[in-house]
């Protein structure tokens, strides 16, 4: 994996502890080594909801840390599409890690009541300017979501409503990047694009 070629946007997908923030990460790298003038930027859209959410970001960060120490951090749990037009030119990689909680953060705010949840919408304006942010992004995005689709269907009205807009979130990521990777136990394989 050490040898990727770098494209211009990439979507990648796979269950928990596949090794899709791993790979991103070896893309970060990669894209640092090949010139000083080139930045890596994550935006991170998880948020300490909880005691173990808490220490799962702090673990997350350190390990990051000390595996690419050039890239930056932005937290970004909601204006996703603002933060990939803010922070991306053609010398800075952008790092979206994750989707899915970006997804979560919309259709299951942790603010609101369990009422509100199950009103909350499939948030396609956001979803929308997120698809025009990739489309004009000047330097190379590199994506990360969960599959989550590839298990029995959920019980419950909620949890099935979250597998099919993500499902349809999944699609339209992979339609608009030129590469898709599906991860499983720390292994690439190429859905879309070259290796």
């Amino acid at each position: 994996m050490n040898n990727v070629s770098m494209v211009r946007s990439e979507l990648i997908l796979g269950g928990q502890r596949s090794g899709k923030s791993r790979r991103a990460e070896r893309l970060a790298q990669g894209w640092l080594a090949q010139s000083p003038a080139h930045c890596a930027v994550l935006i991170a859209t998880g948020q300490p909801w909880d005691e173990e959410m808490r220490e799962r970001i702090a673990r997350h960060q350190q390990d990051r840390a000390e595996r690419v120490p050039g890239m930056s951090t932005v937290e970004e749990p909601l204006q996703l599409a603002q933060a990939i037009t803010t922070h991306s030119n053609p010398q800075t990689l952008l790092v979206v890690d994750c989707l899915t909680l970006w997804l979560t953060n919309w259709l299951m705010p942790a603010d609101i009541s369990k009422e509100n949840m199950v009103a909350a919408q499939y948030p396609q304006a956001q979803t929308a300017m997120l698809l025009e942010a990739i489309e004009s992004c000047p330097g190379p995005l590199v994506l990360v979501g969960n599959e989550i689709g590839l298990g029995v269907i959920p019980l419950g009205r909620e949890v099935r409503a979250f597998v099919d807009a993500l499902g349809r979130l999944n699609q339209e990521m992979a339609q608009a990047c030129e590469r898709v990777t599906l991860m499983a136990a720390g292994l690439p394989l190429t859905l879309k694009g070259s290796p």
